[in-house]
């Protein structure tokens, strides 16, 4: 019998994946983890019947999630990763070598657990000593926080279930606080394509426009994720992601990456027209 995983993006569209065997299915406190071997993605991981991530195509998504702030902010030391149990965010920070501390805010321990497993070529890090791992509700541990890092990620999953508080207008001001003056958040910005993904980004922009000086959004292209087209949020209080690129400083470094360069990071900006008039739209809403 072939075994075979489906998410719904839309009440006439799924993405279907033809696996092997499944390696893991485990109900934490919080949400469903599921496992799975297939032939031409490598281990995939999903959460609540979502997929969060393949082996194939991951990097793309971390890469642009932390290269992009990395290539603008001219030193992020201290850093807040809120999400990201799976360790892709955290491997792709430890390789600046100037960077002093990761706090990892995870709410379910589990993924984590589930990830060093299953996927050690992308959790990999997390024994880095400037790691400190939390398990703790972001929305939580940011609530109190002042003029403490220099950026902040977001590797929330969809807003729903553990992961709706981080789509919270409280929440965002709470991670501006918690950013230095100078300071930069990136957030997961949902996909423009199919309905119930532009209501989840349209509203994040709605609310991260509002009370960041600068809130920019950028995209990249995912094959596995909804649509294959994915928008991140860009949001400071002083850098402006292309004007304040510091190409010559970022490649200086030698990181060798799989996707992200700094001549992609310019044009990942230049966002299609139906996309720019949806994100107009949530502004005009404000």
């Amino acid at each position: 019998m072939s075994l075979w995983f489906s998410e719904k993006y839309a009440d006439g569209v799924a993405f279907s994946i033809k696996a092997e065997k499944q390696l893991a299915s485990v109900q934490s406190r919080f949400q469903k983890i599921d496992v799975y071997e297939t032939k031409d993605l490598g281990r995939i991981l999903v959460i609540d019947d979502y997929l969060m991530l393949t082996e194939k195509d991951e990097f793309i998504y971390h890469e642009m999630i932390v290269h992009v702030p990395m290539a603008v902010h001219p030193k992020a030391e201290n850093i807040l990763v809120i999400g990201a149990g799976d360790g892709g965010v955290v491997r792709e920070l430890t390789r600046y070598d100037y960077v002093k501390k990761i706090d990892l805010v995870e709410i379910d321990e589990m993924v984590i657990k589930i990830c060093k497993e299953f996927f050690p070529e992308i959790s990999c890090r997390f024994d880095d000593n400037r790691v400190n791992i939390h398990i703790q509700d972001g929305l939580e541990y940011v609530k109190h926080l002042n003029n403490q890092y220099d950026l902040i990620i977001v590797d929330s999953t969809d807003p729903i279930g553990p992961g709706e508080s981080l789509f919270t207008e409280e929440f965002y001001r709470n991670c501006r606080n918690a950013l230095k003056d100078d300071g930069i958040m990136i957030n997961q910005h949902e996909s423009p394509f199919y309905k119930v993904d532009v209501i989840g980004m349209q509203n994040a922009h709605k609310k991260i426009y509002r009370i960041f000086e600068i809130s920019e959004v950028y995209q990249a292209h995912i094959p596995t994720y909804a649509s294959g087209h994915w928008l991140f949020g860009f949001a400071s209080k002083k850098y402006h992601p292309v004007k304040d690129l510091d190409a010559g400083r970022w490649n200086s470094l030698g990181i060798k990456t799989m996707y992200y360069n700094t001549n992609l990071h310019i044009g990942a900006f230049a966002l299609p027209n139906y996309v720019t008039e949806l994100l107009r739209e949530a502004e005009r809403d404000n």
